[in-house]
């Protein structure tokens, strides 16, 4: 699986979240619900975004959002702490166990 992360989001991810990009690909291997996707009006891509919630080897949580460009290719949109404890109470509620 290949990942891109174009310069501008490496640079809001570094700055504005303190995200990594190791911490991304953590998250993706320890994934343990199934992809969400964003159906907001205001979000919509095409092809579509999705979004998981999952833990970084250290234990941080972390909602990453990106966008499939082929079987084997993930586009980084965003990734940072969930605001609130909801949204992952929400996410674990909806999302299917891998």
């Amino acid at each position: 699986m290949q990942f891109y992360i174009s310069r501008a989001v490496r640079q809001k991810l570094h700055e504005k979240h303190q995200v990594s990009d190791k911490e991304i690909f953590e998250c993706f291997f320890n994934r343990t619900h199934s992809f969400l996707t964003d159906t907001r009006e205001d979000h919509l891509t095409d092809p579509i975004t999705k979004w998981f919630i999952s833990e970084t080897d250290l234990g941080r949580q972390l909602k990453v959002c990106f966008i499939e460009r082929g079987v084997e290719s993930i586009e980084i949109k965003t990734a940072y702490e969930p605001s609130t404890t909801n949204a992952i109470n929400v996410y674990y509620k909806i999302a299917k166990e891998c």
